[in-house]
This record gives structure tokens, sequence and C-alpha cells, in this order.
């Protein structure tokens, strides 16, 4: 579940990078009070995720953008869609915005035996643990947790996406589900790096760092009900870490019913 925010620039102003703090700040002030306030400060995956406003780029004055949050909980979008309703100013970082409309959006992976591809909107953020560094064969002057780079090769991205993943299956579905690494099978058929980058992110107020992050391509093909909640997990959480910072944002951008008479694209 998602809700879909038109947003315009209500001046001139250059593209900010480094919005996220600030636009997490806006989310959780939609949440101050309510059940979801309570998770603020606990160290588990929060149960949202959220988009950049897209397309990036500078804008003029009345340019339009689009800003998408996602999250397994309805109530908890239902919050931040009436907190942007009611004060249509949006401040993202050095961004000016009003909110134009705010709208519910439904999305889903598709039956089993659906195709597609899923790709990530926002940087992934994957760090390695210090105690894995030995099986992995990675050699490093330091014991913090080391940051996915694509020398890192893939064993240890799918191991800790599966890894967050299962976690925020045991948070937001039902015990008697099988997660992920329960079942047969990866999430993903095949994962195209379409880039690696390194931006500076004010991680609390007045404390930032440089992390190193990556965007992909992945593609699904749906096995069983199982592999499509998990897959519909990712697209309500995000994938890797700190989704409610703004990192992990997924997309459906493709998505095929190999069922005659039912072809098609759509996106997310």
């Amino acid at each position: 579940m998602r809700i879909l925010a038109r947003i315009n620039a209500r001046a001139d102003t250059a593209y900010d990078n480094t919005y996220h703090h600030k636009l997490r700040g806006r989310i959780w002030n939609a949440l101050e009070g309510t059940q979801y306030d309570t998770v603020h400060d606990e160290n588990q995956p929060k149960g949202f995720a959220y988009s950049n406003p897209f397309p990036p780029g500078d804008m003029k004055e009345g340019d339009e953008r689009t800003l998408l949050v996602a999250s397994p909980h309805e109530e908890l979008l239902a919050h931040v869609a009436a907190d942007l309703k009611d004060d249509r100013e949006l401040n993202i970082g050095e961004m000016p915005f009003h909110v134009d409309t705010v709208n519910g959006l439904a999305t889903d992976v598709g039956e089993p035996g659906t195709s597609g591809t899923i790709e990530t909107g926002t940087g992934v953020l994957v760090r390695i643990p210090p105690w894995r560094f030995e099986e992995y064969g990675i050699e490093t002057d330091h014991e913090e947790a080391e940051f996915w780079r694509p020398q890192h090769t893939m064993e240890p991205f799918r191991n800790q996406i599966e890894n967050n993943l299962d976690r925020k299956h045991d948070l937001f579905c039902p015990d008697y589900l099988p997660g992920p690494s329960e079942v047969d099978g990866d999430p993903f058929d095949g994962a195209d790096l379409i880039k690696t980058f390194s931006i500076p992110v004010t991680v609390t107020q007045g404390h930032r760092e440089t992390w190193v992050l990556s965007k992909w391509r992945f593609d699904y093909t749906v096995r069983d009900d199982h592999h499509r909640r998990h897959l519909n997990l990712a697209l309500d959480t995000g994938i890797g870490e700190r989704n409610s910072l703004g990192f992990g944002f997924v997309n459906i951008v493709e998505k095929t019913d190999r069922k005659p008479g039912r072809e098609g694209s759509v996106g997310a």
C-alpha cells in the first residue's frame, strides 16, 4: 500500500540530494501521538519507506514532482495523508513545495506466474557486519560494519537483503506464515546493478556521515502466494536498511501476466 502526492515547487530551486532528514521529520511529525510514534526510537524497521521527490532535477516555480510513501499499515498511511492535506506547505530540505493532491495507490507484484521488474527508486543501504568478514573474505583495517561494494560480490548483498526482509516479515506479517528464508528459491530471479555512489547523510540532527549506496533492477517471477507476499512486503517496506530515512524504496517498472490475453506493462 502507498500514497501518491502530487507536489509543485513554490519557487525556483536547486534539487537537494540531502533531503532525507527533513522529509523523515515531516513523516514522523504526522505520526506523533499515534500508535506508530512509539517505534521512533526502537532499533527495528519502522514499517514505512518513501521515494525522493521525483523526477530529480532543478526546478522552476510551479514545476510538478511526485512523492510516494509506502507501508504495510494502511492506518499509518492515512495519518501521513491527512497531515499532507491539512498542511499543504511541504519543505523538503531546501526545496519548498505545495501539496496539490494526495491519493491512495495499490501495488501488487501479481498472481503466481506473473513476471516483472522492480527497480530501486532510491539508493539501497547494505552494511556487512564485522562478524561475517571472514566468511566473505573481506579484509579491512576497521571493525565497523562495511558498506557493500561490487568487489564484495553478490553473496553478502543477497544474504543481507534476505535477512533484512526476514526481520520485516517477523514484524509485519502473521507468525504462522513462512518468511523469505523459510521457503525455497530466492526473492529475485536476477539482479542488475545500475550504479554505486556515495552521499552525505544526516543521520541525526547535527551528525552527518558519508554512506555508500547502490541502485538496482531486479527481475522476478511469482512462484506462489508466499513469494508474492514477500515481494509485496519489499514494495511496502523497502529493501535494505534505513528505509525510514529514505533508502531502498522500490517500484514495479514492468509487469507481465503470463496468462493469454492479459499481457502488458505497468508502472508504479
